[in-house]
């Protein structure tokens, strides 16, 4: 199914299915978003847990960098 014909049978629904469909659609993309990136977590973490070279700029994350003093 093409994308222009799935576009052209949602504009035939009633206007609350049709964001019925739209918020189910979005629904979908963010959770596969979310998917990717817990990912892309598990594929680096023991990476940054075994070197420290990775994580040496987290030593100065108690400064806060745009403070005026």
């Amino acid at each position: 199914m093409t994308t222009a014909l799935i576009i052209r049978e949602i504009s035939k629904l009633p206007w609350t299915e049709r964001l019925l469909v739209v918020e189910k659609t979005l629904r979908s993309i963010r959770q596969d978003k979310q998917r990717s990136l817990a990912q892309a977590v598990d594929a680096l973490y023991q990476d940054y847990a075994a070197d420290a070279d990775l994580t040496a700029f987290t030593q100065i994350d108690v400064d806060s960098f745009y403070e005026a003093k």
